[in-house]
């Protein structure tokens, strides 16, 4: 499904939850999505080829996976009440870094509320090690 038949299935649909469409961006970091729920959204990503000049994994590359979870957390509840939604704020702690492996990041609601909701994010290595803690918060708005 296409981001515009998403966005067309939130207009004219019933009120089921959006289903996760990874975008261009997601397919080049190695998104993959493991869990998908008003409750949490899971994936990963490759460590290897999110790397920044020293081999390390990049932050931002943590950051966008954060966000996507985050996002996409916020997009199937604003979905099941025929609404989009938009980021408006995301900040991140990195607490390690990670030169090998998989990635992993949850999104878990901390507000969901008519206008807004709001997502940590807790990303851990695949040895189960915190890498980083995120927060998210997206508006719900009517779709174009």
């Amino acid at each position: 499904m296409t981001a515009d038949a998403a966005a067309s299935a939130i207009r004219v649909g019933p009120r089921q939850p959006w289903r996760i469409v990874l975008g261009a961006l997601d397919e080049k970091l190695g998104i993959e999505v493991h869990e998908q729920s008003i409750d949490r959204v899971v994936a990963s990503m490759p460590v290897d080829g999110n790397t920044q000049s020293l081999g390390r994994l990049h932050g931002g590359a943590s950051a966008a996976l954060a966000e996507a979870a985050g996002s996409w957390a916020a997009l199937i509840y604003a979905s099941t009440w025929g609404k989009a939604c938009v980021g408006v704020d995301l900040n991140i702690t990195h607490h390690r870094g990670a030169r090998a492996g998989r990635i992993h990041a949850t999104a878990t609601p901390l507000h969901l509320g008519r206008r807004s909701a709001t997502h940590q994010i807790v990303v851990t290595h695949d040895d189960g090690s915190l890498l980083a803690t995120a927060r998210i918060t997206n508006f719900l708005i009517d779709p174009e």
